[in-house]
């Protein structure tokens, strides 16, 4: 509920409410990722917010120094669909294979998904026979519910818990993938997970790991939506403040590389995955200060070699940009990369962000099919993170110029 979030400035860390806080990496101000203009609203102010990611010394965890209001990260016209994205239409299928027999869903067994988006996550355990619900404050609610997956619309918190359990009782699996890190005021959410699950049942969450953004240079994932970037100490201490005990982690790609962890009320063993993860974590350096001071360094060295790369092929031919996720948007305004630089964006057909601009930079989306008209000399791939996927299919499709890759060291394909 809105009057127990924290919104603005962070003077005290999420998890552990430390003062003890150190700049990591500066962005500046930056617009919401997901603000997606029209033409006419670029006749008026456009709202940016800082931007910036910041260090607890007490608990090792990575978080944003402020925290816009949810309602306007995250509003009902949001435009993300989850079933737009195949790398996450498969992970979830996976996911759903492999939970079912490890933790002995049985059909009938209620499923809850956090931030369930269009419910493309809940169909997998639809099909093999288990109650499923969603609740996600967006109107991507309403697709979900048209497609067949019971959703309510609302911002998850400790009034939609006690109905959820008044109604459908407790839940044996609960889900939140790439939202765990999402929602304001960590303990008590972790709290409100704990109450809506059932005493045998198993709490698993997805979230950006930032091992592998440390590992290559991912500067474009932090965004406002993104609040906290998980490492597993600080993660497991959240989780073992509400009363659960982390299981087991998993690396896994999605999102150009996440942590998957599960988790149960309770005392319980750990897998040796969790020891073997966080060891990698201390070998990393990513609780050492000076570590990530020089992951800052990078990010600003790959910022350069970028705007130079693509200033030097828009001497040689026109520049466009492929996709237009969430990340590219901090790539974009964090490199000044705009509509001089890249003409217009190809985006998925059926994409709710075609004939929008982007905010900050006020590129143009196109539908993709756009590239394979004009054949452009330099795409610049900005999902990278599944740039080989993308780039197969690209070429399958007709596209015949090169491809301009940004991280972890821009280079032409």
């Amino acid at each position: 509920m809105k009057s127990q979030q924290h919104i603005g400035s962070v003077t005290k860390c999420q998890i552990c409410s430390s003062e003890n806080l150190e700049m990591v990496l500066r962005y500046g101000n930056q617009p919401i990722v997901q603000a997606y203009l029209t033409q006419k609203q670029l006749l008026q102010p456009e709202i940016t917010y800082p931007l910036n990611l910041i260090y607890c010394k007490a608990c090792g965890l990575l978080q944003l120094d402020y925290i816009p209001d949810p309602e306007i990260v995250f509003p009902k016209n949001y435009p993300y669909r989850t079933g737009l994205t195949n790398m996450l239409i498969r992970n979830f299928r996976e996911l759903a294979n492999s939970v079912i027999p490890n933790y002995n869903l049985k059909p009938k067994d209620l499923a809850i998904d956090i931030g369930s988006n269009d419910g493309t996550l809940l169909k997998g355990f639809q099909e093999k026979g288990m109650r499923v619900l969603g609740v996600e404050p967006t109107d991507a609610a309403k697709d979900a519910n048209k497609n067949g997956i019971p959703t309510i619309q609302a911002f998850f918190d400790k009034k939609v818990v006690k109905s959820i359990i008044k109604k459908y009782g407790k839940a044996k699996l609960i889900t939140a993938t790439n939202v765990f890190a999402h929602i304001n005021n960590a303990p008590e959410l972790a709290k409100n997970i704990h109450a809506l699950l059932d005493k045998d049942g198993v709490f698993i969450s997805e979230s950006q790991y930032f091992l592998d953004t440390f590992e290559k240079t991912e500067l474009d994932c932090v965004y406002h939506e993104h609040i906290r970037f998980y490492t597993l100490k600080p993660l497991i201490k959240l989780l073992a403040a509400a009363g659960f005990t982390a299981v087991d982690a998993q690396r896994i790609s999605a999102a150009g590389g996440s942590i998957r962890v599960f988790a149960k009320k309770g005392k319980h063993p750990q897998s040796k995955n969790i020891k073997e993860l966080i060891s990698k974590e201390e070998r990393a350096g990513l609780y050492d200060i000076k570590k990530l001071k020089d992951f800052s360094k990078k990010a600003v060295n790959a910022k350069r070699a970028l705007v130079n790369l693509v200033l030097e092929c828009a001497k040689k031919g026109k520049v466009v940009g492929l996709g237009s996720p969430a990340r590219a948007n901090t790539l974009l305004g964090f490199t000044h990369i705009d509509k001089d630089m890249l003409e217009y964006l190809g985006e998925k057909s059926g994409s709710p962000k075609i004939g929008m601009l982007t905010p900050g930079t006020h590129i143009p989306v196109a539908d993709e099919k756009r590239i394979f008209e004009e054949q452009p000399e330099y795409v610049l791939v900005l999902s990278w993170h599944i740039g080989e996927e993308l780039m197969k299919i690209m070429r399958s499709r007709g596209y015949k110029g090169k491809f301009i890759m940004p991280l972890p060291e821009p280079k032409i394909i």
